[in-house]
């Protein structure tokens, strides 16, 4: 007859929990020197800034970008500028709308091309507003938000 030995049983494993912020602790390597993510209202702001330099670069006249973060409103920055007639001011929002667009950045929205007298694209937290130079003058829509500081632009 045979015998057979007895299997060594595995070391038993101690059912005692460590608490889960040693363990996460432990197997976390420790911090070094890390580059930042830039914070979301500098990205907005850069989309705002870009999109004035763009319109900048399609001769819009009386460029403005307002920083409407402190105040209650739908949404962060406002650009406004101004064309001479009603194709530049749509050649200012299809170099804008194309070029932000080369950049995975789309308009929620674009409203008012058809008659190019005013148009507005929505990018949620930027809004343009492209205005016929007469049109501008009549809505006078930087007044409403007078409170909201105006960015400094350095347009090349």
């Amino acid at each position: 007859m045979k015998t057979t030995k007895p299997k060594k049983s595995a070391p038993k494993k101690s059912t005692a929990k460590l608490p889960v912020k040693k363990v996460i602790a432990k197997s976390l390597p420790k911090k070094t020197a890390t580059a930042t993510k830039p914070k979301v209202k500098d990205t907005f702001q850069a989309l705002a800034l870009e999109a004035a330099q763009l319109a900048y670069d399609t001769k819009a006249q009386d460029i403005m970008v307002l920083d409407l973060t402190q105040l209650p409103s739908f949404t962060d920055y406002f650009v406004i500028c101004s064309g001479t007639s009603d194709r530049q001011v749509q050649a200012i929002c299809d170099r804008i709308h194309r070029a932000l667009k080369l950049k995975d950045q789309y308009p929620l929205g674009i409203e008012g091309f058809d008659k190019g007298h005013w148009i507005l694209m929505d990018y949620g937290p930027v809004v343009v507003h492209i205005f016929y130079a007469e049109t501008r003058e009549h809505y006078a829509i930087e007044r409403f938000w007078g409170d909201a500081p105006q960015l400094k632009l350095k347009l090349k």
